[in-house]
């Protein structure tokens, strides 16, 4: 048996982010990752593979990143966790014993109960370049499909697929809007919904799947209010659920939403094991309470964190924040913190600003776009809650601005003095700029 200073158990994300961050800490430290896919895909990636990148094999992670590190990659399957001899047991029968553990087993598809899901031709976004490619041959030769849930994932795989002319694409969700749980006010909902269907998408919400009909392969969608969809293929992407049967099976702790239990180091119940990732529980930024928020972003702040510590206590996880964005025809959508509605469900009494400039000035210049700002504040406080974005490409940088804020606690009065950096064909005007004048038109409300 070979005994390894750091052994990192996954190979997506929050796994290699691990075993980077291992390794600056500690470089004279033997890093070790185990995982059992020759492959390792873009998670976010994942629906582009089906309309602007177009194949799986163009949305993978190199190794290349790990071995010029200096870390070593094992493709085997972790089976077993013996923690009071601090070794690992894995599929061909290897048994490597560990000084320091990271879990980072990541999440899978959550598949609901619903009456004939067994059915053929129904997918799930799974993390596996042979299913990925199965599906996107089957997409080929059909012309209905079927999206079970309007959040990022769904709605992006919707976007994507849809510009296959052949296809008939449309999203059935249960709640009043799609994208609701991601942190965004009916009005950025509707304006994401209205775009999916300028482009053809067919957006069915406050609509339950009864039942998938069909005999071996799938042809229809049974909904509860008593409609059916046509569905020559279905894809159900409702969200995920934490890959924690590694971790239980070897005895630690699961907190109250089922995930691996952590503390602010990203330390489990056991010592010498940390965990990082989907596979383990969140808390939330605002409230400290356990959140379900799973995204690469998190798992990759986690496993800094987590890599960190693990011979010497110096990092924290303030928590999850939640930064969200994503793109819709030609308009990007983006989301951080809490939105005016979250807040207030929180019990905030909140102060709402907003803005709406060219992100390019003159507005005259090439590629402008209208790009829309609203900001949350906490009323009694002025401390900055959360903010959405709709417009153009930089959307995702700027919504990154805002979750930094946020992070560090500040105030209208503090963002309304923000320095930035502007230039006609990259920004908005520095007299327009609408992270600063969205925080301006909240003070006018606090008086």
């Amino acid at each position: 048996m070979k005994k390894i200073d750091v052994v990192v158990v996954g190979g997506s994300a929050a796994g290699i982010t691990a075993s980077l961050t291992a390794k600056i800490h500690y470089p004279e430290k033997e890093v070790l990752l185990i995982r059992k896919e020759k492959k390792v895909l873009i998670p976010c990636g994942i629906p582009y593979i089906f309309g602007t990148v177009g194949s799986p094999e163009k949305n993978l992670i190199p190794d290349a990143i790990l071995e010029k590190n200096g870390i070593q990659v094992l493709i085997d399957e972790v089976k077993s966790v013996d923690r009071d001899k601090k070794e690992l047991s894995t599929a061909s029968g290897e048994k490597i014993g560990y000084d320091r553990l990271i879990l980072a087993t990541g999440s899978v598809p959550a598949v609901p109960p619903i009456p004939g899901i067994d059915k053929e031709n129904i997918f799930v976004a799974k993390k596996d370049v042979d299913y990925l490619q199965r599906f996107l041959e089957t997409l080929k030769e059909i012309q209905d499909l079927v999206i079970v849930g309007g959040g990022f994932i769904g709605v992006e795989f919707a976007d994507e697929c849809r510009k296959n002319p052949k296809l008939n694409v449309s999203i059935i969700e249960m709640l009043p809007h799609c994208l609701m749980l991601s942190g965004f006010d009916e009005d950025f909902c509707s304006g994401a919904e209205g775009i999916l269907s300028q482009n053809g998408v067919k957006v069915l919400t406050n609509e339950r799947v009864e039942s998938f009909t069909g005999d071996k392969k799938v042809t229809g969608v049974k909904l509860a209010s008593g409609k059916e969809l046509k569905a020559d293929a279905v894809l159900v992407a409702i969200g995920v659920r934490p890959n924690i049967q590694l971790a239980k099976e070897a005895g630690l702790e699961m907190g109250a939403t089922g995930a691996i239990k952590v503390n602010n180091h990203m330390r489990t119940s056991d010592p010498n094991i940390f965990a990082c990732g989907d596979c383990t529980e969140k808390k939330s930024f605002f409230t400290g309470e356990p959140a379900r928020t799973l995204l690469a972003s998190v798992a990759t702040l986690e496993a800094r964190v987590a890599g960190c510590n693990l011979f010497k206590a110096k990092r924290e996880n303030p928590g999850v924040i939640g930064v969200f964005s994503t793109r819709i025809g030609d308009t990007s959508f983006a989301s951080a913190g809490l939105s005016a509605r979250l807040a207030k469900q929180s019990g905030y009494e909140v102060v709402v600003g907003e803005a709406v400039a060219p992100d390019r000035h003159p507005g005259g210049m090439p590629e402008m776009k209208e790009t829309k700002m609203r900001l949350t504040f906490n009323k009694d406080t002025g401390v900055l809650l959360g903010g959405q974005v709709m417009g153009g490409w930089g959307v995702g940088e700027l919504i990154n601005v805002v979750g930094a804020c946020i992070l560090h606690r500040m105030t209208a009065n503090d963002i309304a003095q923000f320095q930035m950096g502007t230039h006609p064909a990259l920004t908005a005007s520095p007299i327009a700029y609408q992270l600063v004048s969205a925080a301006e038109n909240a003070m006018k409300q606090m008086g």
